[in-house]
């Protein structure tokens, strides 16, 4: 997660019977489910961005539909082969990692676990820039490893400004260097903030605004790969109490907006925001790209709405709900929580140390299932 976000929220307030649009600017960092009327009438909810050889790693054949981001920034961790341990005895499939971190691909050998894997925000220019770099990239850090369950490459992670060029002809080096290993049944995409939709109210009017994107869309649709999108209702939230409802940012019953261009109810804003970015795909020509929820969380501490009891609430309600997939897009809908643990290294504001499931010690920091 990282860098500002502006989202137009217009929805039932809680402390004004008026619904207005007001511009809001949730910030999140780098790093996985109304139509009720109210006093003041319809509500309704916006989001508008401003200002192996196949002997060495193995494709799987299945996704589920649920996986919990593994983050690394931290001094009090346990190692590599615990986190492992603890991802097989919570019954958690699948990972995501933020880099080729040579430790933990060793650990997951053999572990069945599937395997998101970033190839590391700063490695994309080498690997854009040269098809040779990419192949030495799949060497390294696929190839070398035996037993692993990729399910996909990640070629940046929320990249912004003029390093957004360089998506495109990374996904396309990835790609020629997994097909020359035989291992071209890999997906190569790129995880993008959700503020890389431009315009989103209602849901259905999700648009991407930038040039890349639409680059970016058609590209994954030649490939058959998924979009990955980091979704936080969390940041909404938070900067703006008073007309979004923390029944409807945490899975909580209670709220209903309607979708006014095609009639779709919606009972919690992950929904949503998710919706939007199918209709933003749909604008860019890419409609059968399938969209994959590569972070979703809330904090723990740290700042206003960030409390252990909403964080089991809407991290549960997340569970819960991902196997039914969205109001436009039936079906799972495949998501990845972060965070594992809390990083007490991480830097910027405070709720960023703040998002994991599970202790150090490997407790559960709150009641949880999966």
């Amino acid at each position: 997660m990282a860098g500002d976000r502006a989202l137009y929220i217009r929805g039932p307030s809680a402390a004004s019977s008026a619904n207005q649009a007001r511009c809001v600017a949730p910030r999140s960092t780098s790093h996985i489910y109304l139509d009720r009327a109210s006093g003041d009438g319809e509500a309704r909810c916006c989001f508008h961005a401003c200002g192996c050889p196949r002997a060495f790693a193995s494709v799987p054949t299945y996704v589920h539909s649920i996986g919990v981001c593994y983050g690394v920034i931290g001094n009090n961790l346990p190692s590599r082969s615990d986190v492992v341990q603890l991802y097989r005895s919570k019954g958690i499939t699948d990972m995501r990692i933020y880099f080729a971190d040579g430790q933990a691909l060793t650990a997951l050998r053999n572990s069945g676990i599937g395997l998101v894997m970033d190839v590391g925000n700063d490695q994309l220019g080498k690997i854009a820039g040269s098809a040779s770099n990419a192949a030495t990239w799949v060497r390294d850090n696929v190839q070398r490893y035996q037993g692993l369950k990729i399910k996909y490459i990640v070629a940046g992670n929320e990249i912004q400004g003029g390093d957004t060029g360089r998506i495109v002809p990374a996904i396309r080096n990835l790609n020629a260097a997994l097909s020359a290993a035989g291992l071209g049944g890999i997906k190569v995409s790129t995880a993008i903030r959700f503020d890389a939709v431009g315009s989103s109210f209602p849901p259905s009017a999700g648009v991407f605004t930038q040039s890349y994107m639409r680059d970016v869309a058609r590209l994954l649709a030649s490939t058959g790969a998924p979009l990955l999108a980091n979704i936080y209702p969390y940041f909404s939230y938070r900067d703006n109490p008073r007309d979004i409802q923390l029944n409807y940012a945490t899975f909580r019953p209670g709220t209903t907006v309607r979708d006014s261009k095609n009639g779709l109810t919606y009972t919690n804003l992950f929904d949503a925001m998710v919706d939007a970015v199918h209709a933003a795909l749909e604008k860019a020509g890419a409609p059968n790209v399938k969209v994959v929820v590569s972070e979703s969380g809330w904090p723990k501490a740290g700042g206003s709405g960030a409390s252990a009891d909403n964080a089991r609430a809407y991290n549960q309600g997340l569970i819960d709900h991902i196997g039914g997939g969205t109001p436009k897009r039936r079906g799972a809908l495949e998501t990845y929580v972060f965070s594992m643990f809390d990083e007490n290294q991480k830097t910027g504001i405070v709720t960023e140390k703040h998002f994991g499931l599970f202790n150090p010690d490997k407790s559960p920091a709150y009641a949880i299932r999966f």
